[in-house]
């Protein structure tokens, strides 16, 4: 009976083996919480917009992204094959975009483009925080901060104000 448990206890082990020490397990979840946050960054700014992908959205993205290039970054895949992996990525995350565009009558009345920029953005930001770089990722978001925050309050100095 023994040997059963043995056997049990090391398949387990076998199974949680991607994640052999420390150092390891710390660097994944640190790559791991910087998307989630800055993803949830771009996410609340988005939510506080009223806009339909918010906080939980973004931070999926930016989540899924990061674990699509941790998991062959920890195989140690070549370059040539994690560039095929990003190229999944941007499709699978550009339809999840145009998901977001709602097309009106004419192209003035087109919505959620900046939305689905946002979403692509923060895939982008979540690539760069699992392959761990960090600065990339937050330099990244505070320009995409503001860009949205920042450059419609200046764009609003220079409009011209509407007849009525």
């Amino acid at each position: 009976m023994t040997g059963v448990w043995e056997q049990i206890r090391d398949t387990i082990s076998a199974e949680f083996s991607d994640l052999p020490d420390a150092a390891m397990v710390t660097r994944v979840s640190v790559r791991m919480l910087v998307a989630a946050v800055l993803g949830g960054l771009l996410g609340y700014e988005r939510e506080q917009q009223g806009k339909a992908a918010g906080l939980r959205t973004h931070m999926l993205v930016s989540l899924g992204a990061a674990m699509f290039v941790l998991i062959p970054d920890q195989l140690g895949v070549s370059p040539g094959d994690m560039t095929r992996v990003l190229q999944g990525l941007v499709t699978g995350v550009g339809f999840l975009g145009a998901g977001s565009i709602i097309k009106g009558k004419d192209e003035e009345h087109t919505h959620g483009l900046t939305t689905a920029a946002g979403i692509w953005l923060t895939a982008a930001i979540g690539v760069s925080a699992g392959l761990g770089r960090d600065a990339t990722a937050v330099l990244s978001t505070v320009l995409a901060l503001l860009i949205l925050d920042v450059i419609p309050r200046i764009a609003s100095l220079f409009s011209k104000p509407s007849k009525k």
